[in-house]
C-alpha cells in the first residue's frame, strides 16, 4: 500500500465563533478598611527608604519599588492600571514570587502560592504622596478595589539586585539589566548609569549595549566591594557576574576512530531548506565541503581555535549525517548548510566581554531573516534563572517572535552538577520559549533514558517544560560518531548536547525536504514535539528532564499514518481576543471501540523581557467539546479537560493560570467511539503587556494544531476522512519515499 502521507489544510475547517458569557462576581480576600490598616505603615516606610537614596542614584529623580500582589489577582484583568495612573506610577517590569498571603478566599486555607511582583517607577514626589492618596479612597473607587488587591509594598532595594552568593573580591566584570522608563530616552539612561558608575569605580562598556523591549542590558567593570553602592541605582534590574561561553573543547572524546566511513553518493535531498549553524567555524580540510555551500566567518579579523573548529565540524557533521556507523555509509544529507563562525580567537581568551560579542554575531545572522532552520550548540554558562532573563534569551527569543525560523539550542552538558544549587538546569539560551531546547538521551535503541551530563529541567515559567525534546547524543557505552578533520571521511567518538541539537534539526529539515512548502518551520516543531516517543524504561527520566520525549529516529514516524491513524495539521494566525474553533475531522460514521486523540498546540509568541511574571504576551485557552449532542438548551456542547491543568505544576508552582502562557500544549486521551462526534477544540488567543490588558491592539500570533486520531478498529480511518472532508488534502512528498537517507 502507498505511504499514507499526513494530511494538511486542517485550519481551512476552523471558524470564528462568539465569546462566551464570563462568569459571576469574583470573591475579595480584604476590605478597602483591612488593606490601608496592613498596608498604610509599609507606604509610610517606603515613602522614607526612598527619600533615603542619593539622588544621583535616581536619574530624573525616579525610584523604584516593589508591589506585590495577592495570589487571587495574577490574571491580567486585575492588573492595577488605574490605582498607578492616578498615582503617577508606572510598572516597569515584573517577576513571579511565592508569598503566604494574610488571609485567602479558597477553603484549604491559606499557604504559600505564587503571584506577581511589579516593579512600579516613580518620582520620589509620588512615593510621598501615595499615602495620602490611599488615605482618600472610598469603597466604591475602582481604584479602591485595585489597592484592596496588594499584599505588600517595599522598595526595591540593592540586595533585590544582587545576584550571586558572595562578591569575589577584586575588580571583576559584571553585567548588568536597567530598566527603560516612559518619557525618558535611552541616551538620558545611559547618561546617568555612567555618571553614577564612575562615583562608584566602576566602568561601562556601552559598545556591547543590548536593548530589548523595556531593558537594556550592558557589561560593567569595577571592585567588588562597590557593588552594593552601585546597585543602588534605582532603575537597575539586576547585577550578577559576567559568565563565559560555554566550553566547546572536547566534552568526551576518544582517539579517532582508524576505520574510515562511506561519504553519502549524490547531492544532498533538496536545495530548498535554508539552513545554518553558528558555532565554531570549519578547518580549511574536512569531508563536508561538498554540502557546505558558505562558511561566513562573523568576524574575518580573528584567528581560528583548534578546538572551536573540531566543534564545529562536528556539530555540522551531526546536522548533514547524524550519528555515523564506523565504516558504513553516512546517511545522506537533506540539504545543504551554511556554517557561521561565530567563536574565534577572540572567544578564546579570559575576556568576559566576548559573551556579548558572541551574542552580536548571532543577533546578527537571525537579523538577517535568510533561514528557515539554525542551530546553535553554545552560549552563556549559566543555568537559567526563574526571576531574571538573560540577555541571549531575550534577544533570541524576541527575533523568533514571527515563528518564521525554528532554532534549536542545545541545552548544555551540566546535568551531573549541584542538583540542590540549580546548577544541572538547562543553560542560557535554552530557556528560549520560541525556540525548540534539546537534551541528549543515552542510547538509540529503546531502552533510552536522559543521559547523564544532559541538562535537566524545569525551565522558567513560562517555558516550564524543558528541555523540549532529546534526542541520541552519546554516551560512554554508545558514543556519537562525527566527521574528523582532514580530507578522508574519518570519524571521531564524541557525546554532548552539542549533537544532539543538530541532530533533531537534521529530522525537521528532513521533514521541510520531503513534505515542501506546504509545512512552515512552526508547524515542523509542532511535528517533533507530537511525535516525540516516551522513555520505554519505568522512572528512566523525570518528564522535566527528557521534555515530551525522544524524537524519532525514523522521519517516517513523524510523517506517514498507518491503519486506523490519521495525523492532521492546522496551520495560521490567531486574533488577539477571538475564539477560533477548529473542527476534529472525523468520518460520518461512529467509529468502534476506544479512538486515541492526540493533540498539539505550538504558538510562537512576542515576549516581554522585563516581565518574568508575564513574559509571553500571547497565551492559548483551548476548551475541547468531544460531543455536539450533549449539552444543555441554549448552550455549547459539555467541555471536557483535554490539555491538564496541573501539567505544569509542582509543589514549588502553584498559579490556576499557568498552562495558558506556555507556548506548547501536548496531550493524549482515549475516548469511546460513542463519545466522540462533532468534536471541536475551541481556541482563545490572550493578550497582555506587561502583565496588563494591551491598551492598544496587539500582534497577529502563528500557530500549529497537529491532530492524531488513532482507531485501531477502523483501519479506513485515513480514506475515510479524505473522502468526508474535501477541504483536507494528502501532503504530497516533494521527493520519492521509502529511500536510504
Amino acid at each position: 500500500m502507498a505511504n499514507r502521507f499526513i494530511i494538511g489544510r486542517g485550519e481551512v475547517l476552523t471558524y470564528e465563533i462568539p465569546a462566551p458569557k464570563s462568569g459571576g462576581p469574583k470573591a475579595h480576600p480584604y476590605t478597602l478598611a483591612e488593606a490601608k490598616a496592613a498596608l498604610g505603615p509599609q507606604i509610610q516606610a517606603l515613602a522614607a527608604d526612598v527619600g533615603y537614596l542619593p539622588s544621583q542614584a535616581c536619574p530624573g529623580d525616579i525610584a523604584v519599588a516593589k508591589m506585590t500582589l495577592h495570589p487571587t489577582y495574577v490574571a491580567k484583568s486585575y492588573f492595577p492600571t488605574g490605582l498607578l495612573r492616578h498615582t503617577g506610577m508606572t510598572s516597569v517590569g515584573s517577576r513571579s514570587v511565592r508569598v503566604t498571603p494574610r488571609k485567602d478566599t479558597r477553603k484549604q486555607g491559606v499557604e504559600q502560592r505564587e503571584t506577581t511582583q511589579i516593579f512600579v517607577a516613580g518620582s520620589r514626589e509620588s512615593f510621598a504622596e501615595f499615602h495620602a492618596y490611599v488615605q482618600q479612597l472610598q469603597t466604591d473607587d475602582k481604584e479602591a478595589l485595585e489597592f484592596s488587591e496588594i499584599e505588600a509594598l517595599g522598595i526595591m532595594s540593592e540586595f533585590d539586585r544582587i545576584k550571586m552568593a558572595r562578591p569575589s573580591g577584586g575588580r571583576a566584570v559584571y553585567e548588568v539589566g536597567l530598566h527603560l522608563i516612559p518619557d525618558a530616552t535611552v541616551e538620558f539612561l545611559r547618561r546617568s548609569f555612567a555618571a553614577y558608575c564612575r562615583q562608584c569605580g566602576f566602568t561601562v562598556a556601552t559598545k556591547y549595549e543590548f536593548q530589548v523591549g523595556g531593558l537594556m542590558f550592558v557589561p560593567v567593570e569595577g571592585d567588588s566591594a562597590g557593588l552594593t553602592a552601585l546597585a543602588q541605582f534605582t532603575l537597575m534590574r539586576v547585577i550578577r557576574p559576567m559568565p563565559v561561553l560555554r566550553s566547546v573543547r572536547p566534552f568526551a572524546r576518544g582517539l579517532p576512530i582508524t576505520v574510515s566511513f562511506k561519504l553519502p553518493g549524490g547531492q544532498p535531498i533538496s536545495s530548498e531548506p535554508s539552513v545554518a549553524v553558528l558555532d565554531g567555524g570549519l578547518p580549511h580540510q574536512h569531508a563536508l565541503s561538498p554540502y557546505v555551500n558558505n562558511y561566513i566567518r562573523s568576524d574575518d579579523t580573528a584567528g581560528d581555535v583548534a578546538d572551536y573548529l573540531d566543534h564545529g565540524l562536528g556539530v555540522t557533521s551531526a546536522l548533514l549525517f547524524g550519528p555515523v556507523e564506523p565504516g558504513e555509509e553516512a546517511q545522506r544529507p537533506y540539504s545543504f548548510v551554511d556554517h557561521y563562525r561565530v567563536l574565534d580567537e577572540l572567544s578564546n581568551g579570559e575576556d568576559p566581554y566576548e559573551l556579548y560579542r558572541t551574542l552580536g554575531h548571532v543577533e546578527e545572522v537571525l537579523l538577517s531573516r535568510q533561514y528557515q532552520f539554525m542551530n546553535l550548540s553554545l552560549g552563556p554558562d549559566r543555568p537559567i534563572e526563574d526571576d531574571d532573563v538573560h540577555a541571549w534569551t531575550a534577544v533570541i527569543d524576541t527575533l523568533l517572535s514571527d515563528g518564521e525560523t525554528l532554532l534549536t539550542v542545545a541545552v548544555g552538558n551540566n546535568g551531573e552538577r549541584d542538583r540542590a544549587l540549580g546548577l544541572d538546569r538547562v543553560q542560557v539560551p535554552a530557556d528560549c520559549v520560541n525556540a525548540l531546547s534539546v537534551g541528549a538521551s543515552n542510547r538509540t535503541d529503546q531502552n533510552w533514558a536522559r543521559a547523564s551530563y544532559s541538562a535537566r529541567g524545569p525551565g522558567r515559567s513560562p517555558g516550564r517544560r524543558k528541555p523540549d525534546v532529546v534526542a541520541f547524543g552519546g554516551s560512554p557505552k554508545e558514543y556519537f560518531h562525527v566527521v574528523m578533520r582532514g580530507g578522508r571521511p574519518e570519524l571521531v567518538a564524541t557525546m554532548g548536547t552539542s549533537f544532539s541539537s543538530p541532530f533533531v534539526l537534521r529530522t525537521a529539515v528532513g521533514i521541510r525536504a520531503v513534505l515542501g512548502d506546504a509545512v512552515v518551520p512552526l508547524t515542523i516543531k509542532a511535528l517533533l514535539i507530537h511525535a516525540a516517543e516516551a522513555p520505554h524504561l519505568v522512572d528512566a527520566s523525570d518528564p522535566l528532564d527528557v521534555g515530551w520525549g525522544r524524537v524519532p529516529q525514523d522521519i517516517n514516524d513523524i510523517i506517514t499514518c498507518g491503519d486506523g491513524v490519521a495525523r492532521i495539521i492546522y496551520q495560521g494566525v490567531l486574533r488577539p481576543g477571538k475564539f477560533l474553533r477548529a473542527p476534529v475531522p472525523l468520518p460520518p460514521v461512529q467509529l468502534p471501540g476506544n479512538v486515541q486523540l492526540h493533540a498539539t498546540f505550538c504558538y510562537a509568541s512576542p515576549v516581554d523581557v522585563q516581565n518574568t511574571g508575564a513574559y509571553t504576551k500571547a497565551g492559548l485557552s483551548v476548551t475541547f467539546r468531544p460531543h455536539v449532542g450533549r449539552k444543555q438548551p441554549g448552550k455549547e456542547a459539555m467541555p471536557r479537560s483535554f490539555f491538564s491543568t496541573t501539567e505544569f505544576r509542582t509543589e514549588q508552582e502553584q498559579r490556576s493560570d499557568l498552562g495558558k502562557w506556555e507556548t506548547v500544549l501536548h496531550a493524549s486521551h482515549t475516548f469511546r467511539g460513542s463519545s466522540l462526534e462533532g468534536a471541536t477544540f475551541d481556541i482563545h488567543y490572550n493578550a497582555r503587556a506587561g502583565g496588563a490588558t494591551p491598551n492598544a491592539g496587539s500582534e497577529l500570533v502563528r500557530y500549529a494544531l497537529v491532530l492524531t486520531v488513532v482507531a485501531p478498529k477502523h483501519a479506513s480511518l485515513y480514506e475515510d476522512i479524505l473522502s468526508s472532508h474535501n477541504v483536507l488534502k494528502a501532503i504530497e512528498p516533494k521527493i520519492s519515499i521509502p529511500l536510504r537517507v
